[in-house]
């Protein structure tokens, strides 16, 4: 793993200004069987889809600051912009904890009140991608509590603020996840990292998509 970054590290800084990076990551939710989910990264945008160009994708424009989730069946792109929190409850402090770093990574866990709500292994490496993953997480918060708040009390769970809420860019800070577990049983696993020229068309909204404000 080490000796992959370092190459991957050193064919980066040969990159040219007009390539994307392309991660790719198996991601499974509890029950459901495993699925494949494609990254791809430029200084403007991040699209997140399954790997087929022609799917439905979500998009990440970085100098508007908005989510777009395009669906094509349904003829429709729901744009998602920042909203406001409402202030931490006293006494909020989840900690991240992160070890040494070794073997390429290093392990983590994030914890609220004693219950780990998500641990795994980061790298210092593609940061520009997780910083685009912190990005989209920070606009869709706002999202998340509505979500959050809108459930039955039985499901409102502290994991969930810190996950996808006050705390959703924490372990991003450490690096590129390669490994991550939540506390639902959703897991994320690193595949692989490459560049590839870039493909404008990718990044915008297809022609003959309605676009609508998702409610504030």
């Amino acid at each position: 793993m080490k000796t992959l970054f370092g190459l991957l590290a050193l064919c980066a800084g040969f990159a040219q200004a007009a390539d994307m990076t392309v991660l790719r990551y198996v991601d499974q939710d509890p029950g459901d069987p495993p699925y494949s989910t494609r990254i791809l990264v430029t200084p403007e945008f991040m699209r997140m889809d399954s790997g087929e160009d022609e799917g439905d994708f979500i998009l990440l424009d970085r100098r508007r600051r908005v989510v777009i989730n395009v669906m094509h069946e349904n003829r429709l792109a729901m744009v998602f912009a920042p909203g406001k929190l409402p202030p931490k409850p006293a006494g909020w402090t989840p900690r991240l904890e992160a070890g040494k770093a070794e073997r390429g990574g290093r392990h983590f866990t994030l914890t609220v009140k004693g219950v780990v709500c998500s641990e795994g292994v980061a790298a210092k490496h593609a940061m520009d991608a997780a910083r685009a993953m912190t990005e989209l997480k920070a606009i869709l918060a706002a999202t998340q509590y509505r979500v959050w708040k809108d459930s039955p009390p039985g499901m409102q769970h502290d994991c969930d603020l810190a996950n996808q809420v006050w705390n959703s860019g924490d372990t991003l800070t450490l690096g590129l996840p390669l490994d991550e577990r939540e506390f639902t049983g959703r897991s994320r696993t690193f595949e692989s990292e490459i560049r590839q020229p870039l493909n404008p068309e990718l990044f915008r909204v297809p022609d003959g998509i309605t676009a609508i404000d998702a409610p504030s």
